[in-house]
């Protein structure tokens, strides 16, 4: 299930203030997602954490190569697939806190035309009929593109994470009901 901000729990209105609270300048848009996951908050953490592996869920990357080691201040190349209106893109690790499950990614370069685009990835546990759930919250902010407005670069920017927030469920489910309760790290 995909929800937005008019659909929000108060769980959800507090993690978004908490997390994902975004300056934003005149020239730029901003929203957030949410979707609920059917598997436990270990196995969707393990994929989302991975800076270094996007493509184990994100279904529009084809490679990713990360410069150093993976800490703060990490840059990652990555090749899109065709399709998109780019092929690559040069993104920094900017927060991966393991405790509080937060992931934040900016784009620093690349041949698409999402500039000053920072992303903020949530991850927080539920339980739902007394099963482990996960809900993902993920945000951003861009600056809208000449010749776009606002709500056509939020459009499409919603229609890429909404992929890939369903991308990631179907990895994280299937390898739940596949009884993988280790992290994916591990496995």
């Amino acid at each position: 299930m995909m929800t937005n901000v008019r659909g929000s729990s108060g769980l959800e209105k507090e993690y978004k203030k908490k997390l994902h609270n975004h300056e934003i300048k005149d020239n730029q848009c901003t929203s957030f997602l949410i979707k609920h996951i059917q598997a436990p908050l270990h196995l969707v953490w393990s994929l989302v954490r991975r800076f270094d592996q996007p493509q184990k869920y994100k279904p529009f990357i084809s490679r990713c190569v990360v410069q150093g080691n993976l800490e703060i201040g990490s840059l990652r190349e990555v090749d899109l697939k065709s399709g998109l209106p780019a092929t690559t893109s040069t993104e920094r690790l900017e927060l991966l806190d393991d405790n509080e499950h937060v992931l934040r990614v900016r784009f620093i370069g690349g041949d698409h035309r999402l500039r000053n685009y920072s992303s903020t990835v949530s991850v927080h546990p539920e339980v739902i009929e007394g099963r482990p759930m996960t809900m993902v919250i993920e945000s951003f902010v861009v600056d809208v593109p000449e010749g776009n407005t606002r709500d056509d670069t939020c459009c499409f920017v919603e229609a890429l994470i909404k992929c890939n927030l369903e991308s990631l469920a179907n990895v994280s489910e299937r390898l739940s009901v596949q009884d993988i309760t280790q992290p994916v790290d591990r496995v």
